[in-house]
Formats: C-alpha cells, sequence, structure tokens
C-alpha cells in the first residue's frame, strides 16, 4: 500500500507543485518560452483533469522533461498520467532499463517541482 502511495504521489507531483513564479523558470533554462513548451508530458498533465493543472504549469514541466527525459521516456512517464499503476509496475520492476528509466524520472520529478513551483 505505500509503494502504491509512493508512485501515485510521484505522477501526480508533476501537476501540484504550488509557490514560486516565471523567474524562477528564468534562472533554470535563461528563457520564459520554456515555460510554454509542448509535448507528450504537458499534454496529458493538461487532460488529466487536475485542479491545478493549466498551459503554464504543464509547459514549464515539459521544459524540465526536454532537457532530462528521452523522447520514449517522455511518452512513457506521460503514459503515468492516466495509468498510475504502470508507474508501480515500472518501479517495482528488475529489468535494468526500467531501474534506469525509474531513477531518471525522480530526478525529473524532484527537478519538474522545483522549477515549476507556483506556475
Amino acid at each position: 500500500m505505500k509503494t502504491t502511495a509512493v508512485v501515485v504521489l510521484a505522477a501526480f507531483v508533476l501537476t501540484a507543485c504550488g509557490g514560486g513564479g516565471q523567474t524562477r523558470v528564468e534562472r533554470y533554462y535563461g528563457s520564459p518560452s520554456v515555460s510554454m513548451a509542448s509535448g507528450p508530458i504537458s499534454n496529458a498533465c493538461l487532460t488529466a483533469n487536475r485542479k491545478s493543472a493549466n498551459r503554464r504549469l504543464c509547459g514549464c514541466i515539459q521544459g524540465v522533461a526536454n532537457s532530462s527525459l528521452s523522447s520514449s521516456d517522455q511518452r512513457l512517464a506521460a503514459s503515468f498520467f492516466s495509468n498510475p499503476h504502470k508507474a508501480q509496475e515500472i518501479r517495482q520492476s528488475d529489468v535494468s532499463s526500467n531501474e534506469r528509466f525509474w531513477k531518471k524520472y525522480k530526478a525529473f520529478a524532484a527537478h519538474s517541482e522545483r522549477v515549476c513551483k507556483g506556475l
């Protein structure tokens, strides 16, 4: 049960950032245009029907994904929005590629939370 909660939290952290502002994005990326990035994670974020999701937040998260995850990693991470159980399966997998992905995903989620907080 605890692992399910951790996985669900990791999926929701992408849309539940709070506090901060645009200058934080500029500080990390040098351009506010990152906050309007589009891609698979941004699309999944916007269509996930979460109260805190908006174009700036989801675009910012996508901007972080663009700098830290490959295209295939982004598609896999985006799938967690509609299927949180898939995240748990990946996290618990003994397959080395899944273990590598999960480490990158955790780092991405933490970085997204810091950079996109408050958007």
